[in-house]
């Protein structure tokens, strides 16, 4: 079936095709056509149950390792490993169920929107009624501060506007029409003929015929959008799954390796399965989902006092990893405030409006902008119209107070601003001297009307009207100013006779302005390797002077406007999105095609916003950032992360901690990784060297708990690497071991093992008793060392210091602690059959330890000097 371009028609038609009238529709056809359409609302999703939900977060191969551990754990006699695990894994899921049921909310959201009453006409007659009983062919009554119940075809505007910020991005109120629009496929934002679900009237009256109810609205096509649109998993989440599959291979083929040889040895089989046993609930890092679920509320927490409210936990590693930042424009990139910045009067352009003392023809301009509006005092705060309010601050800036004006200069008549007029005109009383009557309006028109300007200044009609469209070309909203004097208020008071002969004042240019802390925020992000893209629903003029001023563009990259996206096909976009910086005009699902088409690219994206135009692309976007201030409920609940405060600024601030908290969860991978690699070539490498099996199942597990624990949890206090937002985003499908992780883990945990099986050879050859004792206290040791050295990936410990990190400074030296008690402590060497080490042997062992912290150090000297583990 074609669609139907209701801005198209003329209003007579668009009734015919509704079999409707002016005056609305009979009750009977209302029930027939409720039976039809349903009623004016959004449905109700269908939501999962709690237990569906929950039991689902347990699917995830990570956790299934995690469950397999804790009851490997139980049966060989270790429960409050089982425990720990099983607390781990509960909160997770937790975790996510919160996180999930929280989304559903972004739906319930969009429909409290909706308006609960409306006035229509029934049987001929105005009767309020619930707006989920409209149907289409209903005819619906506006007034200012209504909430449009319905797509509405205008039948009549009495200077209507209506708000459609949330909706379209357009910064200021748009002016309503009645006439055709003929051309079919508009962008919303101009379609001047048609009010739209959700929007609001902020001004005038009018009359419209209901063409779209409930899910058909264009609100409603969101709304569904929102409902299909799957959010993306993270990085982290991505990066996490895979280790655990690997790790699972990898643990069983090494178990199964150390079980045969030792078997192949001669040793006990039962002796042989518990220690394969323990080394596989060593081998997987338990402490991994609490280290990091840790770090990222940590990290949450001190975001929290920059002002971001992150709503999703992973979302705060998240932005570590983001490559692309699609910004809307208002409200988020901007103030969502008209602002008057530019002022041409008597042949001179300023930047602001001087007071009297600059000369009577500026006098006339900022007595005209204080005048000239409707601009009310309201609980002792100025409230209006944002175009009338942006030309009142700017006249009080100047010197020119509207309220103290309007005793000396009383108010006596005005001629409202309507869409043909396209200007409004005021008469005051100026004193003795009889009447003066201040203009504003387009320039064309006010111009047209102008015979003169003031004595003394020159009037050029056609370098006026072309000061005017290089102003609205650079995405100013241009008004131009002019007065008429009367000896007495003229009769009759209507615009034909007044509007006329006119005196010409100047020209004022409006803008919704960058805030002023975007600029800094943009050139952080591309320092930081981070491609800032706006993603508007306003006027291609205007996105680009916005993005020229911001850094985001420059002439030599391209702007999109949402007709140009719309007739290109998925692959001339997919060659096209990654040297745009500006799309205009654009529409919801636009917003979602250019998220999509950076994601196929292998972009990780980041979408803020406020309205709710933006809120399927926010959901859609690897993390999406709303306003908290300004934005829209919508829009919140479909996001991962809120800014408090507004400010774009603080996403740079995010970032850095997102960088910073995955740094740490790869340093704690790398560390454990490591130390358990450490274990497994010195359990695997000393059967085939013709020594004893090392270590007893219980030692494993101590080493385990020890150096894993405290030292892993620690690595969340550790701060930001010099230089963190100088580098470029890690992208998004990169391994987790990469930059030389893998390569680290492997030839450590040799050393270590090498250093291990070294110090049991000694112990053995010297034929004391205690050689058990000592090779476990270098493994667990030389754990311990390496969680010093790896602190940084590239810093020398001896450049960031050791009390940079008290809590890992404090763990290190309790691990340490403990290990003495275990060692010296005779009801623990009944437990762990370990014996008192003699301090030549302790100091022995703790040297030999120490050599790991020096080799990590050589390491580190050689990524400083680009010798090893390059970046491409």
């Amino acid at each position: 079936m074609a669609k139907t371009f209701w801005h198209a028609l003329e209003a007579e038609q668009a009734l015919a095709k509704l079999e409707s009238f002016p005056n609305g529709l009979t009750s009977e056809e209302v029930q027939k056509r409720r039976a039809l359409h349903g009623p004016n609302r959004l449905p109700e999703a269908r939501h999962r149950t709690l237990l569906a939900i929950l039991l689902a977060q347990f699917s995830d191969f990570m956790i299934v390792v995690l469950l397999a551990a804790a009851v490997i754990s139980g049966f060989v006699g270790e429960p409050q490993d089982t425990i720990a695990i099983l607390v781990i894994i509960i909160l997770n899921a937790i975790i996510g169920t919160v996180q999930e049921f929280r989304a559903e909310k972004a739906v319930v959201a969009l429909r409290e929107m909706a308006a609960p009453e409306t006035q229509a006409f029934r049987d001929g007659k105005a009767v309020t009624l619930a707006s989920s009983d409209l149907v289409p062919g209903d005819v619906v009554l506006l007034e200012a501060g209504n909430i449009v119940p319905a797509d509405l075809r205008l039948l009549e505007s009495e200077e209507l506007q209506t708000d459609e910020s949330a909706l379209t991005g357009e910064s200021h109120p748009v002016s309503k029409q009645v006439s055709s629009l003929k051309k079919g496929d508009l962008p919303l934002g101009d379609r001047h003929n048609t009010a739209f679900k959700s929007t609001l009237i902020t001004r005038g009256r009018g009359r419209g015929l209901v063409v779209a109810i409930g899910l058909q609205t264009e609100i409603g096509r969101i709304a569904e959008l929102l409902h299909l649109e799957k959010g993306v998993k993270t990085p982290l989440q991505e990066r996490l799954a895979r280790f655990g599959r690997y790790l699972a291979l990898g643990v069983l083929a090494i178990c199964a390796i150390v079980f045969v040889a030792g078997i192949l040895q001669g040793q006990p089989a039962m002796l042989m399965f518990l220690t394969a046993v323990s080394l596989a609930v060593a081998a997987i890092p338990e402490a991994l989902p609490a280290v990091v679920t840790i770090s990222l509320a940590l990290g949450a927490r001190k975001l929290i006092r920059h002002n971001a409210l992150v709503r999703n936990l992973p979302a705060v590693e998240t932005l570590g990893s983001v490559t692309y930042i699609c910004a809307d424009k208002t409200g988020t990139l901007t103030q969502n405030h008209m602002s008057a910045e530019l002022f041409l009067c008597a042949t001179e352009r300023l930047e602001g409006l001087p007071g009297k003392a600059f000369g009577r023809v500026w006098g006339d301009l900022g007595e005209a902008l204080a005048l000239n509006n409707d601009v009310v005092e309201k609980d002792g705060v100025p409230a209006g119209e944002p175009t009338e309010l942006a030309l009142f601050e700017a006249a009080l800036k100047g010197g020119f107070d509207k309220f103290t004006l309007e005793v000396e200069v009383p108010r006596l008549a005005a001629i409202a601003f309507d869409s043909k007029r396209k200007q409004m005109t005021t008469l005051h009383r100026r004193g003795g001297e009889g009447v003066i009557a201040y203009m504003k309006g387009a320039p064309e028109r006010i111009l047209a009307q102008c015979s003169r300007a003031d004595e003394g200044v020159e009037f050029d009609v056609g370098t006026l009207l072309a000061d005017a469209d290089q102003l609205a070309g650079e995405g100013y909203r241009v008004l131009a100013f002019a007065k008429r004097e009367f000896k007495a208020l003229p009769e009759p008071l209507d615009a034909e006779s007044i509007e006329k002969e006119l005196v010409f004042l100047g020209l004022v240019a409006l803008i919704d302005p960058p805030r002023p802390e975007v600029q800094q925020a943009v050139a952080d992000c591309l320092t930081a390797g981070i491609t800032p893209v706006m993603i508007t629903g306003d006027h291609p003029s205007t996105a680009m002077t916005i993005a020229r001023r911001m850094g985001i563009t420059d002439d030599r990259q391209a702007i999109l406007s949402g007709d140009s996206l719309a007739s290109m096909d998925d692959d001339a976009f997919a060659r096209a999105v990654e040297s745009v910086r500006v799309y205009a005009r654009v529409s919801p699902e636009q917003k979602l095609r250019i998220v999509r088409a950076l994601q196929a690219n292998g972009e990780f994206v980041a979408m803020t916003g406020d309205g709710v135009n933006d809120a399927p692309a926010l959901k859609r976007a690897g993390i999406g950032v709303s306003m908290g201030k300004k934005g829209t409920d919508v829009a919140r609940e479909a996001s991962d992360m809120v800014l408090l405060d507004d400010d774009f600024a603080t996403i740079v601030t995010a970032v850095k901690a997102g960088r910073r908290i995955f740094d740490n969860i790869r340093k704690f991978i790398k560390d454990t990784m490591s130390s358990n690699s450490g274990e497994i070539w010195t359990l695997f490498l000393a059967p085939f060297l013709g020594l004893p099996i090392p270590l007893l199942p219980i030692h494993i597990l101590w080493i385990n708990l020890v150096t894993d624990g405290l030292p892993g949890l620690a690595f969340t206090a550790e701060p930001a690497e010099r230089g963190i937002m100088q580098r470029p985003p890690r992208p998004p499908t990169e391994n987790i071991f990469a930059h030389g992780m893998w390569q680290h883990i492997i030839w450590v945990g040799l050393f270590v093992g090498g250093i291990s099986i070294a110090s049991q050879a000694w112990a053995i050859a010297r034929g004391v008793d205690y050689w058990q004792t000592v090779i476990f206290t270098v493994l667990t040791v030389s754990q311990l060392f390496h969680s010093l050295a790896v602190r940084s990936e590239r810093e020398s410990i001896f450049t960031i210091g050791l009390f940079s990190n008290l809590p890992m400074l404090g763990a290190v030296l309790l691990t340490l602690l403990l290990q003495l008690a275990v060692i010296y402590t005779p009801a623990l060497n009944a437990i762990f059959h370990t014996q008192p080490l003699p301090l030549f042997d302790l100091i022995f062992c703790l040297a030999l330890s120490s050599l790991v912290l020096l080799a990590v150090e050589i390491e580190k000297w050689l990524i400083r000097r680009g010798l090893i583990y390059r970046s491409k």
